[in-house]
């Protein structure tokens, strides 16, 4: 019965550990690649919904296209740490926190002009402004080009 009721709680955390994030384009239609999953196309003002597993160590790189220029930005997504799995880690499942302390924020907004990345936690909070540095560009352009070198 122990046996049943632990592996009950494991694969209720583990089934939580996902975030749904709606994403847009800041100007013009903009295509985006988030790590190795497929592209996918934004349009300005229209939001697109997509799940993501949580991280605690690694990262999600991002490629975004725009239509009109065919100009290409690098950087990654910026996560947020979720304090609440890590209390629900510490007091369940320990060996979660391996793969649950970061996740995506629920509003992102890609501009693939600049390569500003705005995103928020709230509808109705004011957007944060993340612009990749040097380094996190490199990052990124590196996965992408090692990746579709592979194909």
């Amino acid at each position: 019965m122990k046996n049943k009721i632990a592996l009950f709680a494991f694969c209720t955390v583990m089934a939580g550990c996902s975030a749904t994030t709606s994403m847009t384009a800041a100007d013009n239609q903009t295509s985006i690649m988030i790590n190795e999953f497929s592209p996918i196309v934004l349009e300005p003002g229209t939001g697109i919904e997509e799940t993501y597993s949580t991280t605690s160590f690694g990262n999600y790189r991002y490629k975004i296209t725009d239509s009109t220029t065919n100009e290409t930005k690098y950087g990654l997504v910026p996560l947020k740490f979720n304090g609440g799995y890590l209390a629900a880690d510490i007091l369940f499942f320990a060996p979660a926190m391996f793969f649950n302390l970061r996740e995506f924020y629920p509003y992102y907004e890609f501009n693939a002009v600049t390569g500003e990345v705005k995103y928020k936690k709230h509808e109705g909070d004011a957007w944060r402004i993340y612009v990749p540095s040097e380094d996190e560009v490199n990052s990124a352009k590196h996965y992408f080009s090692k990746r579709e070198s592979n194909l």
